[in-house]
């Protein structure tokens, strides 16, 4: 039987799709994640953010991608905005105005994590993925929209998490179904793609997102940059990043060829500190209740699920 503040720090972890959450919340999850599928109207989707709270051992995380436009989870009870592009060609005012309608939104649903804004540099025109979800296709820009649309987030108590790091602007292909090759130099990626992020950093930015990517300025083998050191290390050593660093989506085919648990593993290793994962079926909690006990028998992976926690509950303590 394994510890139980361990299982507490696992699960702390993790932010799971909304079905069968009960003894997950109650063992310390981390977070709930919505989709457009689990809104179905404003009373219902206030109501179900209350029963979570209410259920939960650990003030969770309820997040949602909320970015405007094209990603816009509330799609099935409201109109869509303008995607990031669109709104941010409207003048600076527009996209203040329009993020700030989103996150009260959001914090008067009971929302406090959005997973947003994409702060990818789209410089390639055949993306598939990101497209009219960037600012802008100039780094500069990517930065206006970028604190545009984060000091409308932290204004209602709304946690910003930029995305996709380190740049999903130049690929050509989507991580949903495959993993994209960024084929640039480090050079390429600090003064385009890296640029926003680093701006970010310097901001104090709550939570980045980390891509199912790869890019062979960090990793000649073929290793998603979610997944790999040198990418991760990058943000903490390089860039001086000590905030929260959570996965994308780890169902994502840019990263499921080796499989859940070992995926997790690799990320823990790596320096993630939290993984979305949109299933919280049977599976998914096998899969964490397995890992609890291969934590527990290895001191380093023990370590760094400290130091993950350490970020999550100041990131909680400052915001919830």
């Amino acid at each position: 039987m394994y510890d139980y503040f361990m299982e507490k720090y696992v699960y702390q972890m993790f932010i799971l799709g909304c079905e069968n959450l009960e003894i997950a919340l109650s063992k310390g999850l981390g977070g709930v994640i919505f989709f457009a599928k689990d809104i179905n109207s404003e009373e219902q989707v206030f109501n179900d953010i209350k029963k979570i709270k209410e259920i939960a051992q650990i003030p969770p995380f309820v997040s949602i991608d909320q970015e405007g436009g094209r990603v816009e989870r509330t799609e099935n009870i409201r109109p869509k905005r303008l995607s990031a592009r669109y709104a941010f060609q409207e003048g600076e005012d527009f996209l203040k105005k329009q993020s700030e309608e989103i996150s009260q939104e959001l914090a008067q649903w009971g929302f406090n994590l959005n997973f947003a804004p994409c702060i990818d540099v789209n410089t390639n025109p055949k993306n598939p993925i990101i497209g009219e979800r960037a600012f802008s296709a100039n780094p500069e820009d990517v930065i206006k929209g970028m604190k545009i649309f984060v000091e409308a987030s932290r204004k209602f108590k709304i946690i910003p998490c930029v995305k996709h790091y380190p740049g999903h602007g130049d690929a050509d292909k989507d991580s949903h179904l495959t993993l994209p090759k960024i084929d640039l130099d480090i050079e390429t990626m600090k003064n385009i793609h890296l640029k926003p992020f680093e701006f970010a950093v310097k901001n104090n930015i709550e939570m980045i997102m980390a891509a199912h990517l790869h890019c062979t300025c960090f990793d000649k083998e073929e290793i998603p940059t979610s997944l790999s050191k040198n990418a991760i290390n990058y943000l903490r050593k390089d860039l001086n990043y000590n905030g929260v660093i959570i996965s994308d989506d780890m169902i994502m085919q840019g990263v499921q060829k080796y499989g859940s648990l070992e995926s997790v593993i690799m990320g823990i290793k790596a320096g993630l500190d939290m993984f979305i994962f949109r299933n919280s079926d049977a599976k998914t909690i096998a899969m964490i209740e397995e890992l609890i006990e291969i934590v527990e028998a290895e001191e380093l992976l023990k370590r760094r699920v400290l130091e993950s926690n350490q970020r999550i509950e100041k990131l909680k303590q400052k915001y919830l």
